[in-house]
C-alpha cells in the first residue's frame, strides 16, 4: 500500500452514547460531554489526540441528548476551512430509514454519504468516551506496514481483569484470530501468559473494506450492528485484521509512568478514580504536557482567587494537592485533594476533601464535603455535611446497600424514576443522590446531580 497522507484520512467519532452507567452525570448530557478534569469534557481527549497528530477532517456522530456536546464543539473546536480542515457535528439523518442508530456500526452505515462525499482512502472510527493520549500517526503507520484492511487499537490488561473487556485473540504476528466479549477464561498474549489483549474500541479501516463489511452487516437482520460484536468478527476471515499495541504508543513529552494509560470512565467509581489520578503529586496522566496539550473550550473568566488569611479565626482560603480552575473563589475555606471547575465558590470555614466540584457549585459556610462528585450549579447549604455520617445521610437519601444508586431525582417539577433494572450488571457505586439540585449530597464516590451543559 502506498503512503497515506493526512488529507487521505477521514475521522468519524462515535459520540452518541447514552452512558447509562454514568448516571446521573448523563441525566442531561451525552457521556462524551461530561465535564472532566476541571476545565475539559471527555470528548476533548480523543479530539486532542487527532488534532495533535495532524488530522483535521473530523466528523462527530451524535444522538443522545446532544445539545451540550454540540455547543461545546461549536464553540471550542473551530478550525480553518481554508485548508479543508473541519471538526463538525453530524446529528442522526435517518438516510436509511426512520430508525435512530441501532448500534455503533449502524451509526457509520447511516452516514455513508459522508464517506462518499469526502472520498478518503482511510477511515478512523474512534469512540469519544475514554481518557487517554495517543499519537494516531503511529497506529496508522502500523496499519500500513501490516497491509491491514482493519487495525484495532488494543491494550494489554492483567488476565484477572480481562473478563471486564472485549478480548482480542492474536497469533505471533498480532493478526486477530478470535474475539470474545468479557470471557471467563480469556486467551493470553503469545509469550505473555499473565496478560490478555483488550479492545479499546478504536479502529482504522481501508475505506473499501469498511464499506463492504458495513453493507453486508446492514443486510443481516440477526446482527446487532456493533463493531465489537459483529463487524470485527466478520472481518477475521479476510486475514487482514490486526491488533495494535497501544502500550507502545509514544506521545511527545510523555513520561514512562504514563505509557499505556487508558481509562474507560464508564461508571461513577471509574470516573471518580480517574479524576483522583489527576491530583496526585505525580499524576498517571499529565495535563501539563505542553508537547501534547488537551484542547478545549474555556469561558472567559478571571484567575482563581484565594482570600482571607485569618489564622486566629481559622478563616484561611487554601487549596493543596488540587486542581483549581479559572474563576474560582476560595473565600476562607479549605480544599484538599480535589478538582474545582470554573466559577466554583468555597465560602468561609468550609472544607472540601477528595471531591470533584463542577462549574458554578457554591459551597456554603461551615459546610463539609468529601468523596463527592457535585454536578454543575449545585448550591450546598451552610453547615451541610456530605460523606461524614452514613446513618444521617440515609435519612435524606436512598442508599443501596449493594452499591447501586436507585434514587429518583426531581427534574422540571416532576419525579423521574431512576432506571434501576438497567444497572444491575454494573460495577457497584457507593453513594447517594440528592432529591433536588439544591440539596447537598453524597457519601463516598458520588455526587449531587443536575446541570445542563
Amino acid at each position: 500500500m502506498s503512503d497515506v497522507f493526512h488529507t487521505d484520512v477521514l475521522t468519524m467519532i462515535l459520540a452518541g452514547g447514552e452512558g447509562r452507567r454514568l448516571y446521573p452525570l448523563t441525566a442531561d448530557r451525552a457521556k462524551p460531554a461530561v465535564p472532566f478534569g476541571g476545565r475539559y469534557r471527555i470528548i476533548d481527549f480523543v479530539l486532542s489526540n487527532f488534532v495533535n497528530s495532524g488530522f483535521f477532517r473530523i466528523k462527530i456522530l451524535t444522538q443522545y441528548k446532544s445539545d451540550s456536546l454540540n455547543k461545546h464543539v461549536s464553540r471550542g473546536w473551530r478550525v480553518s476551512h481554508k485548508f479543508n480542515h473541519y471538526i463538525e457535528v453530524v446529528p442522526p439523518q435517518m438516510r436509511t430509514g426512520k430508525n435512530w442508530f441501532m448500534g455503533s456500526a449502524d451509526a457509520i452505515y447511516q452516514n455513508m454519504n459522508i464517506i462518499d462525499d469526502e472520498r478518503p482512502r482511510i477511515v478512523c472510527v474512534f469512540g469519544a468516551d475514554h481518557i487517554y493520549k495517543m499519537d494516531v500517526r503511529q497506529m496508522l503507520r502500523y496499519h500500513q506496514k501490516k497491509n491491514a484492511e482493519c487495525t484495532v487499537a488494543a491494550i494489554p490488561v492483567p488476565v484477572e481483569q480481562a473478563s471486564s473487556f472485549g478480548i482480542i485473540e492474536i497469533d505471533d504476528d498480532w493478526r486477530v484470530v478470535g474475539w470474545r466479549e468479557k470471557p471467563d477464561a480469556p486467551k493470553t498474549i503469545p509469550g505473555r501468559p499473565d496478560m490478555a489483549l483488550a479492545s479499546m474500541g478504536n479502529y482504522i479501516f481501508n475505506v473499501g473494506a469498511l464499506v463492504e463489511v458495513l453493507e453486508r452487516d446492514a443486510a443481516n437482520s440477526d446482527s446487532k450492528h456493533d463493531f465489537g460484536g459483529d463487524i470485527i468478527p466478520a472481518m477475521q476471515a479476510t486475514g487482514a485484521l490486526y491488533a495494535y499495541d497501544f502500550s507502545r504508543n509514544d506521545v511527545p513529552g510523555i513520561t514512562e509512568r504514563e505509557l499505556g494509560y487508558w481509562r474507560d470512565v464508564g461508571d461513577i467509581d471509574a470516573y471518580y478514580a480517574c479524576s483522583m489520578d489527576l491530583v496526585s503529586v505525580t499524576p498517571t496522566i499529565d495535563l501539563h504536557n505542553v508537547d501534547w496539550p488537551i484542547h478545549s473550550y474555556h469561558t472567559p473568566a478571571p484567575p482563581a482567587k484565594f482570600v482571607f488569611a485569618d489564622e486566629e479565626r481559622k478563616r484561611i482560603g487554601l487549596a493543596v494537592d488540587s486542581l483549581v480552575s479559572e474563576g474560582v473563589i476560595i473565600s476562607g475555606g479549605q480544599v484538599r485533594r480535589s478538582i474545582l471547575s470554573p466559577h466554583v465558590r468555597v465560602n468561609s470555614y468550609s472544607l472540601i476533601e477528595d471531591s470533584v466540584l463542577m462549574e458554578g457549585v457554591d459551597v456554603g459556610r461551615h459546610a463539609r464535603v468529601r468523596n463527592a462528585v457535585i454536578d454543575k450549579h449545585v448550591k450546598i447549604s451552610p453547615r451541610a455535611e456530605i460523606g461524614y455520617d452514613t446513618a444521617e445521610d440515609a435519612k435524606r437519601f436512598h442508599i443501596s446497600q449493594g452499591g447501586v444508586i436507585a434514587d429518583p431525582q426531581r427534574r422540571r417539577g416532576g419525579i423521574t424514576p431512576f432506571p434501576f433494572n438497567r444497572l444491575r450488571e454494573t460495577t457497584p457505586v457507593r453513594g447517594l443522590i440528592p432529591w433536588d439540585r439544591h440539596a447537598a449530597g453524597v457519601t463516598r464516590p458520588v455526587r449531587a446531580l443536575h446541570g445542563c451543559m
